[in-house]
């Protein structure tokens, strides 16, 4: 039996990542700190979702920014896979708390290919990057053989030095990995610190929402379903250690994903769905651009889809209604 760890098990994708795969009759090992960037609550709410449907969940509270709580916490498991989606996420929050990031990010990612180096059980890392970075990049859709060594924010700085850090990884210890640059992703469960949940949350309440970029900004939103298979067919097919170009570059076992919707959507369209999906309209402030912020995001996912067949299929006229009617549930609202 396949046990694959995932680190921030009790974050919105890995929670969703945990469920396809427990579904599907693997043990999983779900590893978080249970930090409160955002509602521990909510994350809470998560574990618990998985521990009452599924039997073979594991739950290991524990930080893997500290190495011998990392080591310590997984001896009793062995491991063959490991979907590291953990990190200090949001782009602003690194504008006022950069150390968190350097620690979780940085420090943390270290410690995974370093646990990753020394098993021998693990054959295959799948990591969490960034569509960040790409920086102030305006050439859509971003492609993974676009350089990217112009970070706008902290964050994004940090996502590309995970990269450089997992091909380094890939060259000396052969360890096969791929890096997945995920684009704005949504749907039930999701992070309540991300556009979609505090545009519904304002909303039904009658308040106004900040639009910033004058509501100009585009993003590829991602439903998290579409997002998971992607992560799935990475784990389910590691690179291969035959020398040959990978996507991103490498002719290590180290490969670079965009994992998108493969389509730019103004913020303001999605504003109007999220308005037909509630069945009132917003009352929208304008505002400027924030630093970090960049002004349109598009995924080319050739790469992906080529290589492992990957093909999303929700737009946001399904995903948004499916999760503002999660939204309205969890929150025990008409």
């Amino acid at each position: 039996m396949t046990t694959t760890l995932i680190t921030g098990s009790a974050g919105f994708i890995g929670y969703h990542l945990a469920d396809r795969l427990l579904a599907r009759g693997e043990d999983v090992v779900g590893f978080d700190n249970l930090n409160d960037y955002y509602d521990v609550a909510l994350k809470d709410a998560r574990i618990r979702s998985l521990q009452e449907k599924h039997g073979n969940f594991r739950f290991v509270k524990a930080d893997f920014a500290d190495q011998s709580e990392l080591v310590e916490a997984l001896r009793p498991h062995r491991i063959q896979r490991i979907a590291h989606l953990g990190a200090q996420a949001g782009v602003r929050y690194s504008l006022t708390h950069p150390h968190a990031y350097l620690q979780s990010n940085l420090v943390g990612h270290l410690n995974i290919l370093e646990y990753a180096r020394h098993s021998d059980s693990v054959d295959n890392v799948v990591y969490a990057s960034s569509s960040s970075v790409y920086g102030g990049n305006t050439k859509l859709p971003f492609s993974v053989d676009d350089r990217v060594d112009q970070p706008v924010s902290l964050y994004a700085a940090t996502k590309k030095a995970d990269e450089l850090m997992s091909e380094t990884y890939a060259h000396l210890y052969r360890i096969p990995q791929t890096g997945l640059r995920f684009f704005t992703v949504y749907g039930p469960w999701g992070r309540p610190d991300m556009a979609m949940w505090l545009f519904t949350k304002a909303i039904l309440a009658g308040e106004p929402i900040d639009v910033f970029g004058e509501g100009n900004m585009q993003r590829d939103f991602t439903y998290i379903d579409d997002i998971v298979s992607g992560v799935v067919a990475c784990l389910d097919t590691p690179p291969a250690d035959d020398g040959k170009p990978k996507a991103g570059g490498s002719t290590k076992p180290h490969r670079l994903y965009n994992i998108g919707n493969n389509r730019s959507e103004e913020l303001g369209h999605m504003i109007d769905v999220l308005e037909n999906a509630i069945g009132r309209k917003a009352e929208r402030n304008l505002l400027p651009m924030q630093p970090g912020d960049v002004r349109a995001t598009y995924a080319d996912i050739n790469a992906i889809a080529d290589d492992l067949g990957y093909r999303p299929t929700t737009t946001i006229e399904e995903g948004i209604p499916r999760f503002v009617e999660w939204f309205k549930g969890y929150h025990g609202l008409s």
